[in-house]
């Protein structure tokens, strides 16, 4: 039995079919893997940047200036 996938020889209508059919969900898969990608790249940075303001407020000297500002406000 000859194989359909000889060289030289036309796929039958099927098999093009089928492939074509691969390739438009690879390409929508990939589409999807990209968009996957940047959207998890823009949370880490978003992520990045909460975290160092939290770390910014939680030093000493900034824990301080923020007392010494409350209680001049209150008037303590």
């Amino acid at each position: 039995m000859k194989s359909p996938f000889r060289r030289n020889r036309r796929l039958p209508a099927s098999y093009e079919e089928r492939i074509q059919a691969i390739e438009q969900r690879m390409r929508h898969l990939e589409a999807l893997i990209e968009g996957l990608q940047d959207s998890t790249h823009r949370e880490s940075v978003r992520q990045d940047k909460r975290i160092h303001a939290l770390e910014k407020k939680t030093e000493p000297a900034e824990i301080s200036r923020s007392l010494s500002r409350d209680a001049r406000e209150r008037g303590i």
